[in-house]
C-alpha cells in the first residue's frame, strides 16, 4: 500500500491535464498513488488521461458534480496515509512530496504540510510569487486572517485527519479548499516547507463569472470559522479578514483583461475593503488602484489595456496587491 495517495479532480481539462499528470509522475518520491476523478468531461480529457500506462493511475469517471464532490470521490477510493489534492491546470516541482513527507515525519505533532506558492500563467511562465509565509504550529488566527495556503494544489494532509475533519464540504460553491483549511487548523498542527513548489496557473478565465456567489461564500466561510474558532477571536481580526478577501477579489479582477463591468465590481470590492479597513486610504499607493479602475471603467478596453500597460512600468499588479495584503 503506497504511503501517499495522489487526487486530480478534472473536468474538461484538456489543455492542462497532460502537464499536470507529468508533474506528478516525475516526483522523486515515488511511491504513491494517482487517483484522476474525470468529473463528466466533455472534452477529450478522458482520452489523455487513459493515454498514459503507469500502474500508479486509477482513473475514475462519474458525472459531473464539481470539484469539492469530486475531491471527496477520490478520497474514498484512496488507500494513503497521507492525501495531497491537485487541480488539472497546476504543477509541482518534481521534490514535492518528498519534502512534504519528511516535514511531517519530522513533525509528528503536525497533520498538515504546506509549501510556498508561485503563480504561473496559461503558458507555464513565471508570474509573481505567491504569500511566502513561515507560519508553523498552531496557523488558525494567521491562516484566518490571510489565506496564505493559497491553493487546492498545496498541502500534503494526513489520512486521518482529513477524515476527522469531515473533509470538503459539498455544499460550498466557493472557497471550499480554504475551509478545509480552517477546519484543519482549528484542531492540528501545520509545517511549512520553505520552497516554492507549488505552481498554481492563472488564466483569463481563472475567476467564475458569478463573483456575486463567490463573495457570498467566502464571507459564510469566515464567519461560520469566526463562529467555530477554537479560541475566542477578537472582532477586529475578523474585519481584516474580510478587507483582505475584499481586496484579493479586487485584484483578481484588475489583472483580468480590462471591461467595464469588471471595472465597477472592482470598485465595489476596494469600497468594502477601505469599509472593513480603513487605514487603507492613508496609504498612498492606493490612488493607483483607484486610478486603475477609473481607467478600465471609463476608457474603451483597448485602451485602457494600453494605459494599464504604461501604469505597470510605475507599479506593477503584484506589486500593489503584495503591498496592500498586509496584516495590522
Amino acid at each position: 500500500m503506497p504511503p501517499i495517495s495522489v487526487i486530480i479532480p478534472a473536468y474538461n481539462s484538456e489543455r492542462t491535464i497532460q502537464a499536470t499528470i507529468e508533474s506528478v509522475l516525475q516526483q522523486t518520491f515515488s511511491d504513491f498513488e494517482l487517483i484522476i476523478v474525470d468529473d463528466g468531461s466533455t472534452d477529450k480529457t478522458l482520452e489523455i488521461v487513459s493515454s498514459f500506462k503507469d500502474a500508479r493511475i486509477k482513473v475514475f469517471s462519474y458525472s459531473n458534480a464539481g470539484g469539492a464532490v469530486s475531491r471527496n470521490r477520490g478520497f474514498s477510493h484512496s488507500s494513503g496515509e497521507f492525501i495531497a489534492f491537485l487541480d488539472a491546470d497546476d504543477l509541482w516541482t518534481p521534490d514535492k512530496l518528498e519534502l512534504q513527507l519528511k516535514a511531517l515525519q519530522d513533525n509528528p505533532e503536525a497533520a498538515v504540510a504546506y509549501s510556498w506558492l508561485d503563480a504561473i500563467d496559461e503558458a507555464g511562465k513565471f508570474l509573481r510569487e505567491g504569500n511566502h509565509r513561515m507560519e508553523n504550529g498552531n496557523i488558525f488566527a494567521k491562516l484566518f486572517l490571510i489565506p496564505f495556503v493559497e491553493s487546492g494544489s498545496n498541502p500534503l494532509i494526513r489520512r486521518q485527519a482529513f477524515i476527522d475533519v469531515g473533509g470538503f464540504d459539498e455544499s460550498l460553491t466557493a472557497s471550499q479548499d480554504y475551509d478545509l483549511y480552517l477546519r484543519l487548523a482549528a484542531r492540528y498542527n501545520f509545517v511549512v516547507v520553505p520552497s516554492a513548489q507549488v505552481l498554481y496557473r492563472i488564466s483569463s478565465n481563472s475567476m467564475s463569472a458569478n463573483v456575486r456567489r463567490q463573495e457570498a461564500t467566502s464571507l459564510f466561510v469566515r464567519e461560520r470559522a469566526f463562529q467555530k474558532s477554537p479560541q475566542p477571536l477578537p472582532l477586529e481580526l475578523k474585519q481584516y479578514s474580510i478587507a483582505n478577501f475584499y481586496k484579493d477579489i479586487m485584484f483578481r479582477l484588475l489583472n483580468m483583461t480590462p471591461q467595464r463591468k469588471r471595472g465597477l465590481e472592482a470598485a465595489r470590492f476596494l469600497w468594502y475593503a477601505v469599509k472593513y479597513d480603513p487605514a487603507l486610504l492613508r496609504r498612498r499607493i492606493i490612488w493607483k488602484v483607484v486610478l486603475r479602475i477609473f481607467a478600465i471603467v471609463l476608457l474603451p478596453p483597448q485602451q485602457a489595456e494600453l494605459f494599464l500597460s504604461k501604469m505597470n512600468k510605475l507599479a506593477d499588479i503584484s506589486t500593489l496587491y503584495i503591498f496592500m495584503r498586509q496584516e495590522p
